[in-house]
């Protein structure tokens, strides 16, 4: 991985996946990994570098249950296009949940939706944190 420092711009209009409009070049296709507006920062690396298994959701709404009280097995949708992926969901409180994915998932991203079902079944959905 990469750290890129005073990009402000850059900051504002990357994407965490993004491989395109990075400003520089190299050997091998680079993504935006992670993006710390803050301090005017863009980290960068390779595919494998934004995979992960682990993520938080805000702003939860449960649709066809009560906050479960322990932790739930379900498949978690990340974006429009992804195949829903098999996970473990733990309500932190009434609107917060951290989702474990049994195998590392591709740039999961600040923003960006996630809904929980059960097979067809909608359990609940939020934003990712």
């Amino acid at each position: 991985m990469a750290l890129l420092s005073g990009v402000t711009a850059a900051c504002t209009i990357l994407r965490v996946g993004q491989r395109k409009g990075l400003g520089f070049a190299a050997g091998k296709p680079f993504y935006v990994v992670a993006i710390d507006r803050e301090n005017n920062r863009v980290v960068v690396g390779d595919d494998d570098s934004l995979r992960t298994t682990t993520c938080e959701v805000q702003d939860v709404n449960w649709i066809s249950l009560q906050v479960p009280s322990e932790s739930l097995r379900a498949s978690v949708k990340i974006r429009h296009k992804h195949v829903p992926a098999e996970a473990t969901i733990t309500a932190l409180d009434a609107t917060r949940v951290r989702i474990v994915f049994d195998t590392p998932q591709r740039a999961i991203t600040s923003g960006q939706g996630a809904v929980f079902y059960d097979g067809e079944r909608v359990l609940g959905g939020g934003w990712i944190r």
